[in-house]
């Protein structure tokens, strides 16, 4: 009878640890209602940064040789073009014909307008030249409470965080959902925004189409912390409670002999 007493009395707190409430988390979209008003959907347009790898492609409608667009073109390497323009660390690309370029902050039309400007100005190079600008690395990071951590690479130029978290296999059970941490890098500064995705204004948020470079994190919920914790205090609880079972039949056994 003692023996058992003693064992009720070391189950009794490990029972009221294991017994929590369950956390009910947001989903996606959760406070989005119906509605027949459908708003007008607004692409930023992106803005250069350092580091980026730009495709710029001349077309023109001459056909003489003195003002082929061939030349401004990137040249071909080993049979191939070469990999783009790089925006250095000063922001600026360097142009195999028409020199440095001053890219950074600059939106893919922007920079298109400034080369063609300089086709025309001060002397007319090509005659109504059409300037063509890409990105080719458009990539964002996504850390932390998902699926599957990584680098993504999009072979286009618009990506929405929706997009990128189900890239990114979606987020885990123990991810909040309403408070995704955003890091982007504007004109050579760090700015970091808050996203819910269980809002209606998600779509009204400017971080919910996403920029090149961008860096995602989803952070556990405080619950998976609480889990952890608990976690480590049963396993010590089921060890002790081991032990003392072990040692109270050995002690039986003894006593009984």
């Amino acid at each position: 009878m003692k023996f058992t007493r003693i064992l009720f009395l070391l189950a009794f707190p490990l029972y009221f640890i294991s017994c929590k409430p369950v956390q009910q988390l947001p989903n996606y979209l959760d406070k989005v209602n119906d509605s027949t008003s459908k708003g007008e959907v607004k692409i930023p347009e992106l803005k250069i940064q350092k580091n980026d790898q730009l495709s710029i492609q001349v077309i023109s409608i001459s056909n003489s040789p003195e003002q082929s667009d061939v030349p401004y073109n990137q040249p071909i390497i080993g049979g191939q073009s070469a990999p783009g323009y790089f925006v250095d660390l000063n922001g600026n690309i360097e142009h195999h014909r028409l020199g440095v370029i001053h890219a950074e902050g600059l939106t893919k039309q922007e920079l298109a307008a400034e080369v063609k400007k300089r086709l025309a100005e001060p002397v007319e190079l090509l005659r109504d030249p059409t300037v063509i600008v890409r990105f080719l690395n458009f990539k964002v990071t996504v850390l932390g409470q998902v699926s599957s951590q990584g680098i993504l690479t999009v072979p286009g130029e618009k990506l929405t965080v929706i997009e990128a978290i189900g890239l990114a296999g979606g987020i885990t059970d123990f991810g909040k959902k309403d408070n995704v941490r955003i890091l982007r890098e504007i004109n050579g500064k760090r700015e970091t925004g808050v996203i819910d995705l269980s809002s209606k204004d998600l779509f009204d948020s400017p971080y919910y189409y996403l920029a090149q470079n961008d860096v995602l994190i989803v952070d556990e919920t405080k619950q998976k912390l609480k889990d952890a914790e608990q976690a480590k205090i049963t396993q010590r609880i089921t060890f002790a409670f081991t032990i003392v079972t072990v040692a109270a039949t050995l002690a039986n056994i003894f006593i009984k002999n």
